[in-house]
């Protein structure tokens, strides 16, 4: 049972932790926890990959949650990717703050292939819909650089077509935006550089990237950083409402 007044999120984990991640963060729920997690409040992990899902009685008494990125398919047909799919589209008609990869819309295999690395964002100051990034102005610049590692691309046009709208200039449709409760982010503001190399490593080994790629992207990550605590600064003001106690 919670604490009177605690706020109460979740993190539906749709990967498993990597060993290194497990190794030296305890698991990918601590470096969500660490990245967009405060103080007094109570964080529950949901192993959604592994069919661990959290009891629809109990939706209620969350006040967000996040969706982790996968190296599954989101638009294969696995029961559990169903299963999730189905949940969010709950979450949607309960308008329950979500934080996610994507949500709705085309989504399919990106013809330029693997995107990985750091890339720069546009904030799209002007959109009106969006709330929740009024004020940002003295605090978040015009760009913010962000690790990406996928080769799924999103569309646009999620669930009712026009409710899925874009904040973040790309060049593609991968960040959006959905009434005042959804926010879609294609690239991973939780990652670390060290995550990323890791994660490069593994793609190598497996043989899904070329030898000279995954140079190319190290060298690019030894001279640039993430903007991971302006990432951090909205994604809290996103789930929670708030921004000047940041």
């Amino acid at each position: 049972m919670g604490i009177e007044g605690e706020k109460r999120y979740a993190l539906l984990l749709a990967c498993n932790d990597s060993e290194y991640v497990k190794e030296v963060y305890g698991g990918y729920f601590n470096v969500f926890v660490a990245a967009f997690g405060e103080e007094g409040e109570r964080w529950d992990l949901f192993r959604v990959v592994e069919g661990d899902f959290p009891d629809m009685d109990e939706l209620q008494n969350y006040d967000g949650f996040i969706v982790s990125g996968s190296p599954y398919d989101a638009y294969a047909n696995d029961f559990w990717i169903l299963k999730l799919c189905f949940l969010l589209k709950t979450l949607d008609v309960m308008r329950k703050k979500v934080l996610c990869r994507a949500f709705g819309g085309k989504v399919g295999k990106a013809y330029s292939g693997w995107d990985i690395g750091l890339r720069k964002v546009r904030i799209v100051k002007d959109f009106s819909p969006c709330g929740f990034l009024d004020g940002l102005d003295q605090e978040i610049p015009p760009a913010l650089s962000i690790i990406e590692c996928h080769q799924d691309e999103a569309g646009m046009g999620g669930p009712g077509g026009s409710r899925s709208d874009r904040i973040f200039g790309q060049n593609w449709c991968g960040d959006v935006h959905i009434g005042d409760h959804i926010l879609g982010i294609q690239g991973h503001p939780e990652y670390t550089k060290d995550i990323l190399n890791n994660l490069i490593d593994r793609l190598l080994t497996n043989g899904c990237i070329e030898k000279g790629f995954a140079e190319d992207v190290k060298s690019q990550m030894e001279i640039a950083e993430p903007d991971r605590k302006c990432w951090e600064k909205i994604c809290k003001k996103f789930l929670k409402g708030r921004w000047n106690q940041l």
